[in-house]
């Protein structure tokens, strides 16, 4: 017989809510704890606050070690990292070392940190994990399963590799975050302002893990990851969900992290990213509304496209559920894994058990 794990959900955001659906689906999952940072929130049902259109009997709140005399087997950590690194770092460092398992969408760095940040920004989880004896494991789709276990598995049938080329091509417009699009990513600013996201070093803090990884798992020591980044301004004064693009503002965002080796580009991570469709048409296009991409050049040359939708038919919605059931299915094999720190390269194939519906 399965055993059922018991599960702290930590946040009702653009991810947090799709993990307490996919929670709640999952017949080895008991959510039986969730966290929220917004007072207003404290004291509601997590199937209210999830959109489920139905209580859980699981009422939320702001009290951590409430939440940990739960002794829950996992916490399932969506909240935002990115404008507050060392508060979330922190956080980890706390569930891990009270002997709870983490798998979280962040910090991003976290997929696979070594070679990437300093080791006084892995130390303190990894020990406070393997202290607790528990795992932490940090992933999504991106950085996360379109850009580690997805191209891993394509070179399995690969004779020779020149180059591995791992895209997000899609359109932000209906992502309703307006700090990532405004204040980190730099969308809707003048184009001779640099955001956070193009600060230098930025780019490979949040996504040189995926260029280290992919280089760890075939085996390639690299000699440097390099930075690129081209954008383009709005032809015209258009709405999106998290605001409004004035023209002549920053509508589209290309960049690449390049893993050089003996003068090679041999790994790239890239992105682009429009705010509306007829930006860039030179730039690459995606599949349908829009695709992780994987591209192995050697022989013989591979083309992977990773079409997105939702139910709702938007492509960004599906991109959420995606992160969220990437961490909500990796909770046995995170559980179950050894103490410490946990990549990709560490797990079995995580799958879609006993989600098909009868």
């Amino acid at each position: 017989m399965s055993r059922t794990y018991r599960v702290v959900a930590w946040s009702t955001g653009n991810v947090g809510r799709h993990a307490i659906a996919g929670i709640d689906v999952r017949p080895d999952l008991e959510l039986v704890g969730l966290w929220v940072s917004n007072p207003d929130k404290v004291g509601k049902d997590a199937g209210e606050l999830a959109g489920l259109g139905r209580h859980l009997d699981v009422i939320a709140t702001n009290d951590v070690d409430e939440l940990l005399a739960l002794k829950p087997d996992v916490v399932v950590h969506t909240a935002m990292a990115d404008n507050r690194l060392m508060e979330a770092l922190a956080d980890l460092e706390r569930i891990l070392r009270a002997g709870v398992n983490v798998v979280s969408s962040g910090p991003v760095f976290l997929q696979y940190p070594f070679g990437v940040v300093d080791d006084s920004m892995i130390d303190p989880v990894r020990t406070a994990a393997i202290d607790g004896g528990v795992s932490l494991f940090v992933n999504g789709v991106d950085p996360g399963f379109a850009n580690d276990a997805l191209p891993l598995v394509l070179t399995g049938v690969s004779e020779r590799i020149d180059q591995v080329r791992v895209s997000e091509v899609l359109n932000y417009n209906t992502y309703n975050q307006p700090m990532v699009i405004f204040d980190i990513m730099g969308f809707g600013r003048p184009m001779d302002q640099v955001p956070l996201i193009l600060l230098p070093g930025v780019l490979t803090t949040a996504w040189g893990s995926v260029v280290r990884q992919l280089a760890a798992g075939l085996d390639v020591e690299l000699d440097s990851v390099d930075e690129w980044y081209e954008r383009l301004p709005a032809t015209e004064t258009f709405e999106v969900d998290a605001g409004t693009i004035e023209k002549g503002t920053v509508g589209a965002l290309h960049f690449e992290l390049r893993g050089i080796r003996n003068g090679k580009v041999v790994i790239v991570l890239e992105h682009v990213t429009r705010l509306h469709d007829a930006l860039g048409p030179d730039w690459p296009q995606p599949a349908g509304h829009g695709c992780y991409r994987v591209q192995i050049i050697g022989e013989p040359n591979y083309t992977l496209d990773l079409q997105l939708v939702g139910s709702d038919g938007d492509h960004n919605t599906a991109g959420l559920k995606a992160t969220a059931m990437r961490l909500v299915n990796a909770v046995p094999a995170v559980v179950e894994g050894p103490a410490g720190l946990l990549t990709a390269l560490d797990l079995p194939p995580i799958t879609g058990r006993g989600l098909v519906s009868t």
